[in-house]
C-alpha cells in the first residue's frame, strides 16, 4: 500500500503535477531544436534545483527527460534535421512522409508510438527491474564490441542504394569518431598537430551539418517549386493502424528497454537497432522503407522512448547510469542527500515508486502535448522556401553554436554541410556517417578493454566468446547478419522466390515484397 501511495504522489500534488507536465512540455521543444540536447537541459536544471525539495526537483528533470526524447522526431519529420541522435532513424521514413503532404498523419504516428514505447518501458521499470539490470551487468567488454559490430552492420539497412556506398560512409564516421585525445592512452589520434582537432569534432556538428545544412543546400534547387500543402486531417492514428504495427512495437519497445539499461549505450543505439529490425522482418510494407513506411516511424520511436525506463534499470538497481541523463540524475540524488543503488530500492523504496510515477505522468503528458498543436507545427513545411532554407540555416547554426559555445563548431557544421550536400548529389547515404560516429567510441574503447582483459591474446580473447554464452549469442547474431547481407545469400533467397512463382503466384509476389522490405 505504501509502495502504491509513493505511486500516486505525483497525481495527487497538485504542485508535483505542474511541474512534471511543465518539464514534458519545455522537453518537447528543447528536444526539437538541434543541438539542445536533453542532457544539457538536465545538467543546467541541477544549478537552479539543487535548493529545492528533492521530489519536485526529480520531477522536472523527469519531464523534460521524457519530453526531450520524443521532441526530436518533430524537426526530422519536417525539417529532415533530427532534434537529437536518436531521431535520425525517424527522418528516414518520416521526412518523405512530410515532402508527401502527411506530415501530421506522420507525427501522430510517433507521438503515439511514442507514448507505447514508453509505457513498456516504464512497466518494466517497475516489474522487472532487478532481473534486466542483472542481464545488463553480465555483459563484458567483449560483448559490448560486439554489440558495436552488431550495430555497424545496419549499415546495410541505411543505405538505400550502393551497399559499397554505405559501407565507405560506415567507415568514414568510424575515423571521424576516434578524432581527438585517445581516452585510455591519453595520446593525440590524427590530429595532424592540429590543437583545433584536440578535443576531437563535435558529433552534433557533424549531424547538423550532413543532415540540416545539405538540406538546405539541397533545397535551393527547387526554390520555384511551390511549398508542399500537407493534409491536417488525420493526426491521430485509427485503432486498426495501431493494431496492425502492436506486434513490431512491441518487439522493438523490448529492444529498446534492454540496449537502454546496458551502460553507455541508449537510445540512439536502440533507434537504429529497431529500425533495422523492421526492416528485415516486415514482409509487406505499405510503402519501402526509406520513402515513408510506417513501420519505419513505429520501429525507432518505440524503441528510443522504451530506452528511457530501460536507462532507469541500473540507475536504480545498482547506481550506474544507463545514458548521459541518468548519470546527472545520480549526481542530483547524491546532491540532495540518497545514495542511487541497491540500498535506495532497500532503504527508500517510496523514492523508487515515485520516480516510476512520474515518468507514468510524463509520459501520458508527452502523449496530450504531442497530439495537440500540430496543426500549426506543421506550417513550417508549407513556408516559401526563400522563408525556409535561412530558417533551416538559423537552427543549424544555433544548434551546432549551442553544444560548446564555439565558433569552431560552426565551422564544422558548414563544412560537414557542404560535404553532405555533394554526397547527397551523388547518391551516398549519410546515415551510415553518422551510425559509424556513434559507434566508434563504444567499438574502440571496449576492443581494447577486453583484448587487455586478455593479455592481449587472440585465442583467448575467441575462446572467451565461445565459452560465454552471452557472447556466443552476440557472435552468432553478427554471423548471421553479415552472412544474410552478402550476395549469394541474396541470389539463394531470388532463385528461392522464383520457383515459388512457378508453383504459387500469389505466394511469390508475397516473398518478393517481402524481401524487398527486408532486402538491404
Amino acid at each position: 500500500m505504501a509502495e502504491l501511495s509513493a505511486f500516486l504522489t505525483v497525481f495527487t500534488h497538485p504542485e508535483l503535477f505542474a511541474v512534471v507536465a511543465l518539464g514534458t512540455f519545455a522537453g518537447i521543444y528543447i528536444g526539437a531544436i538541434p543541438g539542445l540536447s536533453v542532457t544539457m537541459a538536465v545538467s543546467i536544471l541541477i544549478s537552479f534545483t539543487f535548493s529545492w525539495n528533492v521530489l519536485p526537483a526529480l520531477a522536472l528533470m523527469i519531464g523534460i527527460y521524457m519530453g526531450g526524447v520524443y521532441g526530436g522526431s518533430r524537426t526530422a519529420i519536417l525539417l529532415n534535421i533530427p532534434g537529437a541522435p536518436s531521431a535520425i532513424a525517424t527522418a528516414l521514413d518520416g521526412y518523405p512522409m512530410a515532402q508527401r503532404g502527411e506530415a501530421g498523419e506522420a507525427i501522430g504516428i510517433t507521438t503515439t508510438m511514442s507514448f507505447i514505447g514508453g509505457f513498456v518501458g516504464i512497466l518494466v521499470l517497475a516489474v522487472a527491474a532487478p532481473f534486466v539490470s542483472d542481464f545488463a551487468l553480465a555483459f563484458q567488454p567483449r560483448d559490448y564490441m560486439l554489440l558495436a559490430v552488431l550495430g555497424l552492420l545496419l549499415v546495410g539497412s541505411l543505405s538505400s542504394g550502393s551497399l559499397v556506398k554505405g559501407i565507405f560512409c560506415g567507415a568514414l564516421g568510424l575515423m571521424l569518431g576516434t578524432v581527438g585525445m585517445d581516452p585510455l592512452t591519453f595520446t593525440s589520434r590524427f590530429t595532424f598537430d592540429l590543437p583545433l582537432l584536440q578535443t576531437g569534432i563535435s558529433f552534433i556538428a557533424v549531424m547538423i551539418g550532413l543532415f540540416g545544412v545539405s538540406e538546405a543546400l539541397a533545397q535551393l534547387h527547387h526554390m520555384d517549386k511551390a511549398p508542399v500543402r500537407q493534409t491536417i486531417s488525420k493526426i491521430v492514428p485509427s485503432f486498426a493502424t495501431i493494431r496492425k504495427h502492436l506486434p513490431l512495437s512491441m518487439q522493438t519497445s523490448a529492444l529498446g528497454v534492454v540496449i537502454g539499461a546496458l551502460p553507455g549505450t541508449g537510445g540512439d543505439i536502440a533507434a537504429l537497432m529497431a529500425y533495422d529490425h523492421a526492416k528485415r522482418t516486415t514482409r509487406n510494407p505499405e510503402r519501402p522503407f526509406g520513402q515513408g513506411a510506417i513501420e519505419g516511424l513505429v520501429a525507432p520511436e518505440t524503441a528510443n522512448n522504451a530506452a528511457v525506463g530501460g536507462a532507469f534499470i541500473p540507475m536504480m538497481t545498482l547506481g550506474i547510469p544507463g545514458d548521459a541523463v541518468t548519470a546527472i540524475m545520480i549526481g542530483a540524488l547524491f546532491i540532495h542527500g540518497l545514495n542511487p543503488g541497491p540500498m535506495l530500492m532497500v532503504e527508500q523504496p517510496d523514492m523508487f515508486w515515485f520516480i516510476v510515477g512520474s515518468l507514468t505522468l510524463a509520459n501520458v503528458c508527452m502523449l496530450a502535448f504531442g497530439l495537440t498543436g500540430i496543426k500549426l507545427f506543421v506550417r513550417i513545411v508549407e513556408m516559401p522556401r526563400a522563408v525556409l532554407v535561412p530558417l533551416i540555416l538559423l537552427l543549424s547554426i544555433v544548434g551546432a553554436y549551442a553544444v560548446n559555445n564555439s565558433v569552431a563548431d560552426v565551422y564544422w557544421m558548414l563544412a560537414f554541410g557542404v560535404f553532405g550536400y555533394f554526397l547527397k548529389l551523388y547518391g551516398y547515404p549519410l546515415g551510415p556517417i553518422i551510425l559509424g560516429v556513434i559507434l566508434s567510441r563504444l567499438l574502440d574503447d571496449n576492443w581494447r578493454r577486453a583484448i587487455i582483459s586478455e593479455r592481449e591474446s587472440l585465442p583467448g580473447f575467441f575462446l572467451g566468446i565461445l565459452t560465454s554464452p552471452l557472447s556466443l549469442a552476440l557472435f552468432l547474431s553478427v554471423v548471421f547478419i553479415f552472412v544474410s547481407q552478402t550476395p549469394p545469400w541474396k541470389r539463394w533467397r531470388a532463385r528461392r522466390a522464383a520457383l515459388g512463382a512457378a508453383g504459387d503466384p500469389g505466394r511469390a509476389r508475397a516473398e518478393g515484397a517481402g524481401d524487398r522490405g527486408a532486402g538491404a
